[in-house]
Parts: C-alpha cells; structure tokens; sequence
C-alpha cells in the first residue's frame, strides 16, 4: 500500500475523553502503516509525537453554536486546501470522507434525557437553539454525497444510522474500540488489600467503581441510589462543575461515607484494581472505553440497554444489563454480583471477552477500511 495522508479531525483533544482515546489508539496503531497522519484540532492537549502533523484550527468563538460552525468551516477549509487523500471527522461536519459516529444519534440522546423531564421540559429541550443546530448538521453530514463510510463502535449506533438517517448498511462499519489487556490487569489479592488500604475502604466490603465526567448523561444519581440500598462501596472517578448535587444526594441517602468523590484521574488502572465491578447505568452512551479497561481488570459491568458497551456483556456470566432508571433492577444486579471480583468466574469471563479487543485488530480494520475507499 503505498503512502497516503491521512486527516483526523477532532475538535478538542483532552486526553481524558473517550473520542481521544480512540484517537490516540488508532494513531498509535496506524504509526507502523505507510501513511502520513495528519489531525485537525482547536487545541491539542495529548503527547507529542513527530510523525504526526498536528494542524491548530481554532476560530473565534462567542458561544457554543459559533464555536461548533466556526470548527466546522475552518476545519473543511483547512482539509480542502490540503487536498488529504482521507478525511475521517469525528465531529458532525458535512463534506468529510469518514465519519465515526463516536457520540451516537444526537436526537437519541435527547429522547433518553427526556424521558424523565416533566412534559415542559421537553418541549424546551427539543426546541433549544443548539441542540437543533447539532441534529441540522448531523443530517446535512449523513446526506452529503462526500461522505463514503461512517465508523460505529457499537451495532446499537449502526441501527440508529440506518434508522434516523436511511444510511445503507455496505457504508456502515462496526469498528470496536481498542484495549491494552497487558497494561490493563487485574489485581491479585495482596494488590487489591494493599490499594484498599490507600483508600481506606475495608477489603472484606464490595465496592464497586463508577467512571466518567458528565455525570448526569452516564447515570451517576442511578448509580448512587442503588449502591445506596445495598451495604457496598462505591468509588466515582470523574468530574462535573454538578459534583455538589451528587455529594448532596448521597447525604440525603445516607450513604455519603460510603460514596468517594476522587476526582479526574490520569491513571485510572490503581482505582480499577482496588474495585470488584463497574457500575454505569449511563442514559446514553455508544460505547465508552472504561467499560473495555474494566474488563480487562477483571471486573464484571452493570451497565444500561442504552449502552453500546452492553453487546459484550452476557447477562449473569460478566455482568449485567438493565433499564437505566431501573434502580429496582440495578440494585439486584449489584447484589448479584460476586462480593469479590479476585478470582471469580465473573472476572474471567469479563476479561476474556475483550482479550480480542487488541490496537493490532482495530489497526487491521482502519486500515482495511482505507484500502476499500482508496483502491
């Protein structure tokens, strides 16, 4: 295969976002091809790396429908003037070669939202400027005769596309997201002791480990009510300007000594192998990577039928999938769960079913995607 330039477009990369990682991963795994990488950004906050071509695309901005069709605008602009042989956009913007749906179905999401908003609501919520904006350009970047592919990491988004937008399935491809099982494992028992110990959290307690920033949309007062039924232990990586509310909630139930705000984390791994399940009864999600780095440590997930991440979970064998306002539901899959993860049959079975979920196989896949739309 011979060299071709390749442009990924994301508009902010944070290293601690889902999209960024896969970003990383696929450049990562893309390096040992023969193409140039190129990645158009507003502001990029990742490693350094001089194979690729990082291009700083940041317009002025006076709010959030500006700054998304300013992005938009002077990242087609940057890319057309480039004349890259591909242009993968994991933003909504119409006239790009590739896009991978990483967020989902924006009206999707919204319908979940207001499924526990009184009717007012709704109506505001559905008829506010921005949201509008973003289903107006996501249905203008699935009608534009550029786009070739769409990328989806979960057959829940596939459907979706197919649905809201009439995609053709032979343009859809379902490419899961990448794990390093060798950097992400499971603790043994003196490492989850003495990390429970760190914690202060009693090694003969249950806890589980919640992961995500936004905590309304990934579930977090679900997550908290059901833990707070049960007698376990619940560790909330994460942030949200809303925090205060969470930590109020968890009061109000009685379960504040049992609940541990920790924070945004750069190593996630230590939190994971002090823990025995994860717990994230998301409303919408495609399919966030904590649930792959979970797995590979061994612990078995409760997560939502609106989760992407649900088609690798066998209900019973590694984990357990329910209603995302269930708490009926979710706390008997909590206390279903094995009051250890270390050396269950659970924790097994979790880390087995990604053991495939490798940067080679996602590699592999890309690049068999390119070679289809360029030869």
């Amino acid at each position: 295969m011979s060299a071709f330039r390749l442009a990924i477009v994301r508009q902010k990369y944070r290293p601690d976002g889902g999209a960024e990682r896969f970003v990383a991963r696929a450049l990562e795994a893309l390096e040992k091809q023969d193409l140039e990488l190129n990645v158009i950004t507003r502001s990029w906050q990742g490693e350094i790396n001089p194979n690729w071509n990082i291009h700083i695309c940041n317009p002025i901005k006076w709010g959030r429908i500006s700054r998304e069709r300013g992005f938009a605008m002077a990242a087609r602009e940057l890319w057309q003037n480039q004349k890259f042989d591909l242009v993968q956009s994991h933003e909504r913007i119409p006239g790009c070669d590739i896009y991978r749906a990483g967020d989902g179905v924006h009206r999707r999401w919204l319908l979940q939202r207001a499924r526990i908003m009184p009717t007012w609501r709704r109506k505001l919520l559905f008829a506010n400027h921005y949201h509008r904006y973003v289903m107006c350009a996501e249905r203008a970047m699935y009608a534009a005769p550029e786009l070739k592919a769409v990328i989806c990491n979960a057959e829940m988004i596939k459907r979706e596309i197919m649905a809201d937008f009439s995609v053709p399935e032979e343009k859809i491809r379902v490419i899961y997201n990448a794990i390093d099982n060798q950097r992400f494992v499971p603790a043994d028992e003196a490492l989850r002791h003495a990390l429970r110990q760190k914690l202060s959290i009693p090694s003969s307690a249950t806890c589980l480990i919640y992961v995500g920033s936004g905590f309304e949309r990934k579930g977090l007062a679900a997550a908290i009510r059901a833990v707070a039924a049960t007698d376990n232990y619940l560790l909330v990586v994460g942030q949200d300007k809303a925090e205060r509310k969470y930590r109020a909630l968890a009061a109000s139930l009685g379960c504040q000594n049992r609940i541990y705000f920790m924070g945004l984390q750069n190593q996630t791994l230590p939190f994971y192998q002090a823990a025995d399940g994860l717990l994230l009864p998301t409303q919408y999600d495609p399919f966030p990577n904590v649930i792959l780095e979970a797995m590979a440590c061994g612990l078995p997930v409760i997560t939502s039928t609106t989760c992407g991440g649900a088609e690798f979970i066998t209900p019973g064998k590694n984990g357990f999938v329910c209603d995302a306002f269930d708490l009926k539901s979710l706390t008997l899959a909590i206390q279903s769960l094995p009051k250890q993860a270390v050396g269950s049959s659970m924790a097994q079975a979790a880390r087995e079913r990604i053991l495939f979920s490798t940067p080679t196989h996602l590699s592999e896949q890309l690049v068999s995607l390119y070679k289809g739309l360029l030869y």
